[in-house]
């Protein structure tokens, strides 16, 4: 058994004084405790996170010894615990002209600081409570570390974490925290390198792989990524984050069939879980599965209606079979659950235009495009629009316009230099085409299209030549 954890206090005596102050409560009574059972008391609450009991043990506490130091601390480190920190502050200050060498209380007035966003403050605290003369001064890095990391500082958490590894080298779980906090500030490398650190010695650690795995996807590295996942799987087959992000790699990089199976995996686990379905179906409609496609979709949106991607999903696969009527109903409910996506409103205006409605269509169109000026097949399809159905004369003001306001965004200077091409404005023209290519000449093989080889001129034909797109 172990003796020392609650203070002087066997695991007996512990149950004993907390069931006579639960009595007490209950009762309505006031019975009289010493210092160390009160101690005890509140360092029970705040261990077992039940901050209103540990505050009431403070108070009464604070009524029945109020001289004493060690429970006017544990007083201010509940109300830290309740976000109280300028009440704590008042007494840790009273607490400072007592006991001015005690490094607990500028621990906690260092917490303190920072629950109120004095970082600075906090940092000067927390450096003169390691100055003070201590046998223990991992101990106060550690609840040093404890604040910072609670409170999210995680740039300001490196150096202690580093002096913490530095006094307790063999003690593997800070390197992890050390790990984790490059990850947050987005020092990606330092991250990596300490969680493969960190996994040499504890190797079986599911959680340190499923970080990497999420460093790795962010850094694009999607191979590496997949192999942590896996590793993570290995160690914990019902880490089901593990689960659902490999299947989510896996269809970003199309590898819709290999994707399946994982997913089918984690609806095990979280069968209410409705964004895996809509992906699911994803895959299945990818891999030209429709009806499998369309009963997930089904089942997603019976799981959580108002969720937009199963009815998108569903709008994109009656469209791709010819079915426009339908995918207007789709695609029409899924615009008004997220009127703030772009792609739903360029395959609504798809849908449109399929329908033979041109000016719905093209509504759509000028709403993807308020979303995401950069949606550059919004801008082909705008362009193929225009150009066939004739609305050139009525078109060029409003992109003219558009331009002044956007300013060089590639797909707005393909189109403009295709119209004033058309209407025989070489100079313009070429204008916009080189804005255009000097942004992203690659883009050009989609607007081809809209780039027939009668109105190429010489001068065009030798700029096209000069960025190898002809």
């Amino acid at each position: 058994m172990d003796e020392d954890r609650f203070g002087f206090f066997y695991e007996e005596e512990l149950k004993n004084v907390v069931q006579k102050f639960e009595r007490m409560k209950k009762n309505n009574e006031n019975y009289f405790f010493d210092v160390i059972e009160f101690e005890t008391i509140i360092d029970y609450y705040i261990d077992n996170n039940n901050s209103n009991r540990a505050y009431e043990a403070a108070i009464l506490a604070s009524e029945q010894h109020p001289n004493s130091v060690s429970i006017q601390l544990r007083k201010a480190r509940v109300l830290l615990d309740k976000g109280r920190a300028v009440e704590a502050l008042r007494i840790l200050k009273r607490l400072e002209n007592i006991e001015p060498g005690n490094h607990e209380i500028y621990v906690a007035k260092g917490t303190a600081l920072g629950i109120l966003g004095d970082i600075q403050g906090a940092k000067k605290m927390f450096d003169f409570a390691l100055t003070l003369d201590s046998d223990d001064p991992g101990n106060i890095l550690f609840s040093i570390t404890s604040v910072l990391q609670n409170l999210n500082y995680y740039e300001y958490l490196i150096p202690y974490l580093k002096k913490l590894i530095g006094l307790e080298p063999d003690f593997s779980a800070h390197l992890y925290d050390l790990a984790y906090a490059y990850e947050k500030t987005e020092d990606f490398d330092n991250s990596i390198s300490f969680y493969l650190t960190y996994l040499e010695e504890e190797p079986f650690s599911d959680s340190a792989w499923y970080n990497l795995g999420i460093i790795y996807n962010k850094q694009e590295k999607y191979e590496k990524a997949l192999e942590a996942y896996d590793y993570a799987l290995a160690v914990n087959s019902q880490n089901t984050f593990a689960i659902f992000n490999k299947g989510n790699i896996l269809c970003n990089l199309d590898k819709y069939d290999e994707a399946i199976p994982v997913y089918h995996e984690y609806l095990e686990n979280e069968p209410e879980s409705f964004e895996a379905m809509a992906y699911l179906a994803e895959c299945y409609e990818k891999t030209g599965d429709l009806t499998l496609a369309r009963k997930y979709f089904q089942e997603a949106i019976e799981l959580a209606p108002e969720y937009a991607d199963p009815w998108f999903g569903l709008g994109i696969i009656e469209l791709e079979s010819d079915n426009a009527d339908d995918s207007l109903i789709f695609l029409r409910k899924a615009v008004r659950l997220d009127d703030e996506n772009p792609e739903i409103w360029h395959v609504l205006g798809k849908a449109h235009y399929a329908k033979g409605e041109k000016k719905a269509a093209l509504r759509c169109f000028r709403e993807a495009l308020k979303l995401d000026v950069y949606f550059n097949e919004v801008w082909i399809d705008l362009g193929r629009i225009i150009l066939k159905d004739g609305f050139m004369n009525k078109a060029l003001p409003y992109l003219e316009k558009a331009y002044r306001i956007i300013g060089d965004i590639p797909g707005i200077n393909y189109l403009l230099a295709s119209y004033y091409l058309h209407f025989g404005f070489t100079d313009k023209a070429m204008r916009h085409l080189t804005l255009a290519l000097e942004i992203d000449k690659d883009l050009f093989r989609e607007f081809d299209e809209i780039f027939p080889s009668e109105i190429l001129t010489r001068k065009v034909r030798r700029l096209l030549e000069n960025y190898n797109v002809m």
